[in-house]
């Protein structure tokens, strides 16, 4: 299920998209082996009526297809101008943080998510939303970096630096965007790159 893209603005485009952490399907794939190993196994050895296979059909409805349709429809989507989550099939639910009003992105995984590549991130942002938590995604400390990088994209493009920049302005943006490359490859903290990133940013 593609993102649409009638829902972009002219000058936005896809960074990245993708769903929840395939984690939260092995609870219902147990399940659904559960429940198929049983309900032939009865239907073998017992003479079971129809109403028999309406509560194995329920049970896999809700244990099983219920929480794959969740993680199907449930999208993040990361674009040029904003961070947006979508949930939900009929009844649908969302956040659209524009990047320009991210303050700070923390990631968090326990020893099991390290070693499977999921975790959760937390953003806060100016203005009423304050700060939203991102749930078992992805790589979530790869999903950082590219947010930062896309974030110090926007505010240069904000600034206009990007459409025109003066020769200082491009000069700066390319120390930031190889900050953020000391940042992801780890050779700075994440302190020192908010405080360089803020120096070039005032002197643009």
């Amino acid at each position: 299920m593609a993102w649409p893209e009638n829902t972009l603005t002219t000058d936005e485009a896809i960074v990245t998209s993708f769903r929840p952490h395939w984690r939260l399907l092995v609870i219902p794939a147990v399940w659904f082996l559960l429940l198929s190993l049983g309900w032939f196994g009865v239907i073998r050895w017992l003479d079971v009526s129809w109403y028999g296979f309406v509560v194995y059909a329920a049970l896999v409805l809700w244990l099983v297809a219920s929480p794959f349709v969740v993680w199907w429809t449930t999208r993040y989507v990361l674009t040029t101008e904003r961070l947006v989550t979508r949930r939900g099939l009929i009844s649908k639910s969302g956040i659209e943080i524009p990047l320009e009003r991210i303050t700070n992105v923390n990631f968090a995984q326990t020893v099991i998510e390290r070693l499977i590549g999921a975790g959760d991130l937390l953003i806060e942002s100016a203005g009423e939303s304050g700060q939203s938590a991102f749930r078992n995604i992805p790589r979530p400390d790869r999903f950082q970096t590219t947010l930062y990088r896309t974030r110090e994209a926007r505010s240069i493009a904000l600034a206009g630096a990007v459409s025109a920049p003066s020769r200082g302005g491009a000069a700066n943006a390319e120390a930031i965007q190889k900050l953020a490359e000391l940042l992801e490859e780890g050779h700075i903290s994440l302190e020192e790159y908010e405080q360089k990133r803020k120096e070039l940013l005032e002197d643009m």
